[in-house]
């Protein structure tokens, strides 16, 4: 069967981008991680009950993913700054979940013209598209992550440059949008952890599928 230096490349890019988008999401979609931290990070302390804040934070998640059209956060108020902000993020998630679904119907795709005999990844290295995709998150990741926590706060706010340029409206006030209180940043540094965690489990299983597939090709070939 031909293989195709191009389609490898196309794999590698388009699992890693699966990888990353898919990793991101869980915490965006599971509600139960937010929920989790109401009690041990004390945030019924600042005066709304767990159901109160559990609805404040459903509706401030369904505006973010776009389930609904207007900011709002349950009893709480809050400024045209703040709903500003949540704005800019809504922008940010709704693309990551439209390039996981770009990304994974494309792998998909791809997937399914390798199995019909149409053409058959190169692999660079004696290695398959999944252990590229999955070394080069890894690494990027496992280098992010380690200068992240010499300095978390300073990453914060790195991080807010970088996807929010030019804007400051993400520093709150907190007696204008209270909703800051229920979104300590310790809630943030959990999320980046969930998020590497699965990045790595899903790199490590890449890993893993493309040494033991190797192996058993070699093995099948010296029979």
């Amino acid at each position: 069967m031909k293989t195709s230096k191009l389609l490898s490349v196309l794999l590698s890019v388009l699992t890693a981008l699966v990888v990353l988008t898919g990793s991101i999401a869980v915490p965006l979609l599971c509600r139960s991680f937010y929920y989790a931290h109401i009690g041990p990070m004390g945030l019924e302390e600042y005066g709304l009950t767990r159901e109160e804040i559990q609805t404040a934070y459903n509706q401030m998640m369904d505006f973010c993913l776009g389930r609904r059209e207007n900011f709002a956060a349950g009893v709480l108020g809050f400024s045209q700054s703040g709903a500003d902000h949540f704005a800019d993020v809504r922008g940010l998630f709704l693309l990551d979940l439209r390039v996981l679904t770009l990304s994974a119907a494309a792998l998909g795709f791809l997937l399914g013209w390798c199995l019909v005999g149409k053409a058959r990844p190169y692999r660079f290295r004696n290695r398959g598209p999944g252990f590229w995709a999955a070394a080069g998150l890894g690494i990027s990741f496992l280098t992010v992550a380690s200068l992240a926590a010499l300095d978390f706060d300073r990453a914060f706010v790195v991080f807010h440059s970088i996807f929010f340029p030019g804007k400051d409206n993400w520093i709150f006030d907190w007696s204008m949008d209270p909703i800051i209180l229920f979104l300590p940043q310790d809630f943030f540094r959990n999320c980046a952890l969930l998020i590497l965690a699965l990045l790595l489990v899903w790199c490590g299983c890449l890993i893993g599928a493309d040494l033991w597939a190797g192996k058993r090709e070699k093995k099948t070939g010296n029979l």
